[in-house]
């Protein structure tokens, strides 16, 4: 069993970011009493909860990021906007769902070997600790994981709680990390297996509409899926700076990645940095901006602008248009590039 004396320091840091059990039991212990239940992770600053589903309705009192709440029934009011009328029925009273994000907990087996390709896998609990080597033969906090972000694993060894740990690596930093083995799920060749494969490519196409907050798929003139999307909100143009808003025109797919770390690039346990790793389903359109459809794990608002450029999704949506686009993509490519389907952002 790997054991680590803490300084006073240290256990101070520890404690803030939330993981000082991990010194004292196997950090999968901390979901049990989740286990089969939806619980809302907070994702923003703070949200109110307030006493009807009516955000004119009193608050009551506040909860914070990451804050885990027990969902008790969803309910759609006709006291919010339209684009997105949903809320949460929770201890205390309402919280709109727009800076939430629901999950149901799930602790999974652990895969004994891991093949030289690496193997991608998904975070099944609201959200977990990752952790790095420090190379004193201790242990560090680095970035926390959130439910449905993917990565890549590439090990499996014993952490600093005695327990079997995924060995992580970050392809944007090239550096490791390790994330408890039972809070992941490894994909399977069927999560990646083509979908609509007998369409011609050139059938395929993808309308962005800006004005609507919409995306909607065509094969030929027939519509297979039509969705909700949150785009860019417009910044104002800075020489050198990148713009935040969507561009329009037309496009191509031309890089697929199931796991791509976004943000500033820094190497932080603060859960307040502009970091995203393990950004799922993501495929790049316009590469010279970075700007992409993906997978959202961080908010529920689709049908409002939210992005920094990107077109963001629901996880399973973009899982959808990951495997119904071109260029195919198989389990096992950390990216995919190829000139694929058409893309117009009107």
């Amino acid at each position: 069993m790997f054991e680590k004396k803490y300084t006073r320091r240290e256990f101070i840091r520890l404690a803030a970011a939330g993981i000082i059990g991990l010194a004292f039991r196997p950090l999968f212990k901390r979901w049990e009493s989740f286990a089969g239940e939806d619980v809302l992770r907070i994702c923003t600053e703070s949200v109110s909860v307030y006493s009807q589903p009516d955000d004119t309705s009193e608050i009551r009192f506040q909860r914070f990021r990451d804050d885990l709440v027990h969902v008790y029934r969803e309910v759609i009011s006709d006291r919010t906007p339209k684009y997105n009328p949903r809320w949460y029925r929770v201890w205390g009273g309402y919280i709109h769902s727009a800076h939430t994000y629901r999950v149901t907990p799930r602790l999974n087996p652990v895969l004994p070997h891991i093949p030289e390709s690496g193997l991608l896998a998904q975070i099944t609990v609201p959200y977990t600790q990752a952790m790095r080597k420090d190379g004193r033969g201790g242990w560090r906090p680095v970035y926390r994981l959130y439910a449905d972000s993917n990565h890549w694993i590439t090990g499996v060894e014993e952490g600093p709680d005695g327990e079997p740990w995924y060995k992580i690596i970050d392809e944007l930093l090239e550096v490791d990390y390790h994330v408890p083995a039972a809070h992941m799920r490894a994909f399977t060749s069927a999560d990646f297996a083509p979908i609509s494969p007998d369409v011609p490519p050139e059938k395929k196409r993808i309308l962005v509409s800006i004005a609507e907050q919409t995306l909607t798929a065509y094969e030929g003139d027939q519509v297979v899926l039509h969705t909700e999307v949150s785009t860019g909100i417009p910044s104002p143009k800075v020489p050198g700076r990148i713009p935040t808003s969507t561009p329009r025109g037309t496009f191509h797919i031309q890089v697929k990645m199931p796991s791509k770390h976004m943000g500033d690039g820094n190497l932080t346990d603060d859960i307040e940095a502009y970091e995203l790793p393990g950004v799922p389903w993501t495929g790049f359109f316009e590469p010279k901006t970075g700007v992409a459809f993906h997978g959202a794990f961080w908010h529920n608002n689709f049908g409002r602008m939210m992005s920094h450029g990107c077109v963001n999704m629901r996880v399973h949506e973009a899982q959808w248009l990951y495997r119904w686009t071109t260029p195919v993509a198989e389990k096992d490519h950390w990216d995919k590039k190829g000139y694929g389907t058409v893309v117009i952002v009107d």
